[in-house]
């Protein structure tokens, strides 16, 4: 059975994007992965779309989205939000993560990739809790 996982942060536009990416890269088939935010910027950032293709990841598919767009898939296995705390309102999860990791959104590249492998490192280490065979 697949686990869903969501990842929220404010604007959907950067960490939760790569998040959901991650996910899905390294989780496969055994993953449901989805992503959003408290108030969501409408764009997925250039630099986000930029660092994943350099992995092989084509992060252009995704849409910025809202919480209200993604709650038709709760319950989640989890909910990881990106350290925006009260930004991010309750959805239904079986377990809540707070991940404090800094929005990469002005960073220059070489700054903005160190916080992508940092999520990416993260998401190993969460599939693994999970029990998630990891790919």
């Amino acid at each position: 059975m697949k686990k869903k996982l969501l990842f929220v942060c404010v604007e959907n536009s950067n960490r939760s994007q790569m998040s959901q990416a991650f996910a899905t890269m390294y989780g496969g088939d055994n993953v449901e992965a989805y992503s959003a935010g408290s108030k969501p910027s409408g764009i997925v950032n250039p630099k986000a779309i930029a660092a994943m293709k350099e992995l092989g990841y084509d992060l252009s598919k995704h849409d910025s989205k809202s919480l209200d767009e993604v709650k038709a898939y709760a319950p989640f296995d989890a909910v990881v939000t990106m350290g925006c705390g009260d930004a991010c309102p309750w959805m239904p999860a079986k377990k809540f993560i707070d991940w404090t990791i800094p929005d990469p959104k002005h960073m220059e590249p070489v700054e903005f990739n160190k916080v992508r492998d940092f999520i990416g490192e993260q998401i190993k280490q969460l599939l693994k809790e999970l029990e998630i065979p990891v790919s």
